[in-house]
């Protein structure tokens, strides 16, 4: 019995799923099932000219030299000692309150996704640098390595993000309206995360003594620590706001001004150079495969008609529309729990992209909210990556972590839901430009 394309589009899905439950590599696993889902469908031959020309013209698409590019700049900003002044600053100013070691923390993180882009290398970063200061003046482990993993996934939603990036290149949608879509939420969720510190230090001031006061001299003199990372963002992003690079553009002088901020520090060195551009090459690597994979994978989802089937079934039931919105972001939940939110968007956006733009749903919000909802999984049992992350170079046990970001999970869930309720949050920026 011949099945119907959508039926084999169906089924490729859920044997994707498997594969990566089995812990195949996502990129080869999208690739194989796009490749034979495509022979069943149109052909054999077909589906050989679309394994040999897809990965040539995801490889030779100038779009996705941007992927790189802001790769590097994170990478040479991680190891170049940024992010050590960001921390050193923030806490100079908040660290002589309760809490206020954890509120440095939280602002240096969402400093340091500003030229980062990635979430797991802020959790990295920041929990060497954050946890042993916290540890130092006796903060419970559960609320300094919980405010380092939240603080960690602000890498997801602060511009320039990695996982922007790749959604827009999926859906082809704006790579800087979406950049411009993440700062007023971001702005909004660190505000949040500093409320939950100063509530939870409030209740229990044992979880977050007071740390050592500073004078108005030296908070002015620790913003010297902050040039370099408002210069690169304000630089990237305002040429981007303004119209004066493309993202690709403001990408490689992203880099470039990482660079001459390391020379001038005078924190450049072969070591450094090498270590970076090795790191580069690894994370680009990996991200760039497994867009070939995506994009073969996409056009057997695109022949298949599995993706426009399911947005007419979606759209044509008897709820309202934030029904329907509210069981998927429960999905996209229970999905970042598991997975990192790089293969959780390659996975889901080709099919329920259709869905939400059916449904009247904006886009570039749309972007914004897979990016929160992300978070939310990165921190949440039983997977959740950046608690994984953060125990594997604290040694602090992932439930003590677990326990301690509920809170935080608490804030991104408001942060959800003022975004739905205001979409003009997200929105503003990018309708300005």
């Amino acid at each position: 019995m011949e099945l119907s394309p959508v039926t084999v589009g169906a089924i490729g899905v859920i044997v994707l799923l498997i594969l990566i439950l089995a812990r195949m590599w996502i990129g080869f696993a999208m690739g194989i099932i796009g490749f034979f889902g495509f022979a069943y469908i149109v052909g054999v031959d077909p589906a050989f000219t679309v394994l040999a020309r897809v990965p040539f013209t995801t490889l030779s698409n100038y779009t996705f030299s941007v992927i790189p590019l802001f790769i590097m700049m994170g990478v040479f900003a991680g190891n170049t000692g940024i992010s050590a002044d960001l921390y050193r600053s923030a806490n100079t100013w908040l660290g002589q309150v309760r809490g206020g070691l954890a509120m440095g923390t939280s602002v240096a993180c969402a400093g340091f996704a500003a030229i980062c882009g990635h979430s797991a290398v802020g959790t990295l970063t920041m929990g060497k640098i954050a946890v042993p200061e916290m540890k130092k003046y006796k903060y419970a482990d559960s609320l300094s390595a919980a405010c380092v993993s939240a603080g960690g996934t602000l890498g997801i939603l602060i511009p320039p993000s990695l996982p922007f990036i790749i959604f827009a290149l999926l859906t082809e949608q704006s790579i800087g309206k979406l950049f411009m879509a993440g700062i007023l939420p971001g702005i909004l969720l660190v505000t949040l995360f500093l409320l939950i510190i100063g509530i939870l230090a409030r209740i229990n001031p044992r979880l977050a003594p007071a740390g050592p006061k500073t004078s108005f001299r030296q908070k002015i003199t620790s913003l010297k620590y902050t040039w370099a990372m408002l210069c690169i963002f304000f630089l990237v992003m305002g040429g981007i706001y303004a119209g004066i690079f493309t993202p690709t553009e403001a990408g490689a002088v992203g880099a470039i001004g990482t660079i001459i901020v390391a020379i001038a520090s005078r924190r450049l060195h072969q070591r450094n150079i090498i270590e970076s551009l090795l790191q580069t090459a690894r994370i680009s690597g990996m991200l760039l495969a497994i867009m070939m994979g995506a994009f073969i994978f996409m056009r057997f989802l695109t022949i298949s008609n599995l993706p426009f089937a399911l947005s007419e079934i979606i759209t044509g039931m008897p709820y309202n529309r934030y029904v329907i919105f509210t069981f998927i972001i429960i999905l996209y939940v229970i999905l970042g729990m598991f997975m990192d939110i790089m293969p959780c968007i390659i996975i889901t956006v080709p099919i329920l992209f259709p869905v939400m733009v059916g449904l009247g749903f904006d886009p570039i919000w749309y972007g914004v909210i897979m990016m929160v909802v992300a978070e939310m999984g990165m921190i949440t049992p039983p997977i959740g990556l950046n608690v994984f992350i953060l125990s594997g170079i604290t040694d602090i046990p992932s439930g003590t972590i677990f326990r301690g970001v509920w809170p935080f999970v608490a804030a991104e869930l408001v942060c959800l839901i003022l975004l739905t309720a205001f979409p003009q949050i997200a929105l503003f920026l990018p309708s300005r430009m």
